[in-house]
């Protein structure tokens, strides 16, 4: 019996082997000639949208083939390969069209998706239509579709547009209560990251500079969809006041208000949509559906290596000292990553794509001083800002020849803080002391002690220091004074175009026009690019998909048992405390900028 159940295993696993190894090579062996009939490029994206994606793509499909559609939420997708995707469709002959069906898609930062729109575009400018589906739309989901020739709703709808808001935990009187001292040291008015420690709501400062830059955003998107639709800003969002007299007007058919505001052109059944699509692309009898081809089973041909090397190294998350985990920049990877494009004589230029809130100073010196040498050693350096350049992340952005931002990107948060929390009266509290001897208060420094004087100056003269050395930094970088950079610093966050405007960033565009722009400096007129990251292998990628599986599965275990505010609540807990725990900064000073990955 033992004999026969290891040989069945044995079997099982080997069957599992060989079905993954054909599927990863159907998966990647796959090119857009091998699609034969013509027909339309379905964008259905699903998860979210990154820089960096801690897994690649189309293994991620490969992984939900065998590991089931629990984890799609999860999912992270390249912005890099989702816009080659599109622009390789647009001169493939047997792409004739694409279809946006976005009901899995979670989201992604405004300049992500106006970077994708921006393809998308191109594709329509080409002669081939795109069409939108889906039977409701959330904001990131309409942001997308609104480059779309026709949007398509359902009878029974919803375009669910109603702001941008920040929400974050504070934790003072819990603190209070459990008896934990915090020691919290920082220089910047605006720098509240600290915040949560030290108070139970925002401080007006701190509410004062969010509403400046997250009203900015608000009104980048409505413009963007407004241009898009050919209708005005106020038609797009009327105010939460316009929206109840439009819905009044309809009945409360969230459907038909759409209609009417010109967010979206026909409202149609599935079956109404199935037919306009297959009168466009045609039928496949064997689907049973319009012709059309995945964006997961879309293969992407290699790109040409012609002309010299622009390469293009990733800070995607935040900043960590040590080696890259998923979702986190680690310092010493990037900095090898910087140095290793140094050293090619092959690479003519640096593109640093930058979507951070920042983190650890002493990673972020190191990312820096890496990229000095880079442009020391005669290669143009240019800064690609994503969603967030904030803190940390503008650190390092520092010895750039040139930085582009997006008018939406985050940046700025000139500050550094640090935080170190005791629990000697919590200790206290339930008969718990601690005792010793020590050569002197610097080396008595416990989580179980009161964080003695000598040891809470000196931390708060780094933290002064470190702040010097910030804004010294960017006056520098900035043909400026420190004087006038602490003007505009203090923790303060910027939209792109404010930090165009403060003289933080050279220009606006994208990552087309960074990579452009560093083919300038380098004076090479054709060029490729070489992406810099680390490949996970078969099997880590594996077993994160198998751990997306599972803990996709929990929140649904969870709900069955909870409340969903309790199940929500505990999320955002976790995802805070995430945060925190991932800090490992040597000194415990930080440039990081909490509030700029909070809006929803």
């Amino acid at each position: 019996m033992l004999n026969f159940i290891r040989e069945l295993v044995l079997n099982l696993f080997f069957i599992l082997l060989v079905l993954v190894v054909v599927g990863i090579w159907t998966q990647f062996s796959n090119t857009p000639s091998e699609h034969a009939s013509r027909g339309a490029l379905l964008l259905d994206i699903t998860g979210v949208v990154v820089d960096k994606p801690s897994t690649n793509s189309k293994f991620g499909a490969l992984s939900r083939q065998f590991l089931g559609a629990s984890s799609d939420r999860l999912q992270e997708n390249s912005l890099f390969d989702i816009v080659q995707t599109i622009r390789q469709a647009k001169d493939d002959r047997n792409i004739t069209g694409i279809v946006l069906d976005l009901k899995d898609f979670a989201g992604g930062d405004q300049p992500s998706m106006q970077y994708i729109g921006k393809a998308l575009r191109e594709f329509r400018d080409s002669g081939k239509p795109v069409y939108a589906i889906g039977d409701n739309y959330t904001q990131g989901q309409y942001y997308l579709a609104s480059f779309a020739n026709k949007i398509y709703l359902s009878p029974q709808g919803l375009v669910d547009l109603h702001g941008f808001a920040t929400n974050g935990l504070y934790y003072k009187s819990l603190l209070d209560k459990l008896k934990v001292s915090t020691h919290v040291f920082r220089v910047g008015t605006y720098k509240s990251a600290v915040e949560p420690f030290i108070r139970d709501d925002m401080s007006p400062a701190a509410r004062e500079a969010d509403s400046r830059w997250i009203g900015e955003l608000w009104q980048n998107y409505l413009n963007t969809i407004a241009a898009n639709r050919e209708i005005t800003p106020q038609q797009v969002f009327p105010g939460a006041q316009g929206l109840l007299d439009g819905l009044r007007k309809t009945g409360g058919d969230t459907a038909q208000y759409a209609l009417d505001s010109k967010l979206v052109d026909q409202l149609a059944s599935s079956a109404e949509v199935e037919k306009a699509l297959s009168k466009q692309f045609g039928w496949n009898a064997e689907e049973k559906n319009y012709r059309a081809v995945s964006y997961y089973d879309y293969s992407l041909n290699t790109p040409s290596d012609a002309g010299d090397s622009i390469a293009v190294v990733f800070a995607n998350g935040a900043i960590m000292d040590g080696q890259e985990t998923p979702g986190n920049v680690g310092g010493d990877t990037t900095a090898a990553q910087i140095r290793d494009a140094r050293l090619d004589p092959k690479v003519k230029a640096i593109v640093l794509r930058v979507n951070s809130p920042g983190g650890s100073v002493t990673a972020s010196e190191v990312i820096r001083s890496e990229l000095a040498a880079a442009r020391a050693a005669g290669k143009p350096v240019v800064v690609s800002m994503g969603g967030m350049a904030a803190s940390g992340g503008y650190w390092i952005s520092t010895p750039a020849n040139y930085i582009v931002a997006n008018a939406s990107t985050l940046t700025g948060s000139i500050g550094i803080f640090g935080v170190i929390n005791t629990v000697e009266n919590s200790l206290d509290s339930i008969g718990v002391h601690t005792d010793g001897v020590a050569t002197s208060p610097l080396a008595d420094v416990s989580l179980t002690k009161t964080l003695p004087p000598e040891v809470q100056q000196m931390m708060q003269l780094s933290i002064e220091n470190g702040y010097q050395r910030f804004i010294s930094l960017v006056a520098q970088a900035r043909k400026s004074t420190p004087e006038q950079i602490d003007k505009i610093a203090q923790g303060h966050v910027w939209t792109g175009q404010d930090a165009k405007a403060n003289g933080l960033v050279d220009s606006l565009g994208d990552f087309d026009d960074a990579v452009a722009k560093a083919a300038s400096l380098a004076k090479v007129k054709t060029w490729h690019v070489d992406y810099y990251q680390e490949e996970p292998s078969l099997f880590s990628r594996l077993m994160d998909n198998l751990g997306a599986s599972v803990r996709a599965a929990l929140p649904q275990v969870l709900q069955a048992y909870f409340p969903a505010p309790v199940v929500t609540a505990a999320s955002t807990v976790k995802a805070e405390t995430d945060k925190l725990a991932a800090f490992n900064d040597p000194q415990n000073r930080y440039a990081f900028c909490l509030t700029c990955a909070n809006i929803k």
